[in-house]
């Protein structure tokens, strides 16, 4: 097989079909980058009412790919195309990977914020996907990176620590759902201790536990109370980005928990060119705009808010690094070899 996938010096393009997913977070109609690549992909007209979410290219079985054939009057799966011809994956991917496509790439066209959600590292996907197969439909890790193709919003990373008291200290919503002596104890917190930050990932930990856990009603009535704060002080002041994000995603998920779990998170807008890595266990939710994604083979997604999906808020809670993350290093320039992406998917 060695000096097969050597000599492979002769290749040829082959057209896909490729998979089109219509979650309602979706681009409506032409105005979705996905519906007009759609429409070009299948030869077909685009549905001006429906919404165009994400163009998959690649094995998955949620979302495969098909080889079309020259003459238009038949086409295979890629991945059986792949398994018959694992020349075509290349030396190096054949060695890491054998015959199958170790990356899953994606175009994303969002017209609302996606769900809160981490990704599983690779040994808590094998446990989600035994115990829990419907909604977990793959045993693999899915860490991504997001390359932006227009101005693209996302939250992703806990604040730091001075923005965590600055926002508890501030936001009074807040501890109307969770305990108000994890909160105090957080504001009392010094960051220069020298325990590596462990005092701080447990107070936050138990305070987001607390909030994301909070009934549907307390997390209703606190994301009302928060909006219509907002809305007076924006009377007599200019808010900030995070408040009208806040504002937003209350208007796109009325009465989520989510909406203040989003003071939480890092709020970074990419320019096109710009790209932005998810690595396993870190809370992340793309908010607006269009981008090409690459990910590790798997559509696990472990979510807990600003969704009408499949909510696993204890899983979510507990796999979480609960790390600190400055938004100057969310934003990365685009690796120049695929050497660089090795980590990706192994």
């Amino acid at each position: 097989m060695g000096s097969e996938l050597a000599a492979n010096n002769h290749r040829r393009l082959l057209r896909l079909r490729c998979s089109v997913q219509h979650y309602d977070w979706g681009r409506v109609g032409p105005e979705s980058l996905v519906g007009r690549l759609s429409a070009f992909n299948s030869r077909s007209e685009i549905q001006p009412d429906k919404p165009y979410a994400e163009l998959w290219m690649g094995v998955h079985d949620s979302g495969p790919s098909f080889v079309v054939s020259g003459d238009d009057n038949g086409e295979s799966s890629l991945k059986d195309w792949i398994a018959q011809n694992p020349a075509a994956l290349g030396h190096k991917v054949f060695t890491n990977w054998g015959p199958h496509l170790p990356f899953l790439f994606k175009i994303l066209s969002v017209a609302k914020a996606l769900s809160i959600q981490a990704h599983p590292d690779k040994e808590l996907a094998k446990q989600l996907h035994k115990s829990h197969p419907i909604a977990y439909k793959d045993d693999n890790h899915k860490p991504e990176m997001a390359l932006a193709l227009s101005e693209f919003h996302a939250l992703c990373g806990f604040i730091s620590l001075q923005e965590l008291k600055d926002m508890l200290q501030n936001t009074p919503e807040i501890k109307e759902v969770v305990n108000a002596e994890d909160a105090n104890q957080l504001l009392q917190v010094n960051d220069e201790q020298n325990d590596g930050g462990l005092e701080i990932k447990s107070r936050l930990k138990s305070i987001f536990t607390r909030l994301m856990s909070a009934s549907k009603e307390a997390a209703a009535e606190s994301a009302s109370n928060l909006k219509n704060r907002l809305q007076r002080e924006s009377q007599g002041r200019e808010l900030t980005e995070k408040e009208n994000l806040v504002l937003q995603l209350e208007k796109q998920y009325p009465g989520d928990v989510g909406v203040i779990a989003a003071l939480f998170l890092n709020y970074v807008k990419l320019k096109p060119g710009q790209a932005l890595y998810i690595g396993a266990n870190e809370p992340h939710a793309y908010v607006a705009g269009e981008c090409i994604e690459v990910m590790a083979t798997s559509d696990n997604v472990v979510r807990a808010g600003l969704t009408p999906k499949y909510r696993d808020v204890g899983t979510l809670c507990s796999m979480l690094t609960y790390k600190q993350v400055n938004p100057f290093y969310c934003i990365l320039s685009f690796p120049k070899t695929a050497e660089s992406c090795h980590f990706l998917f192994s």
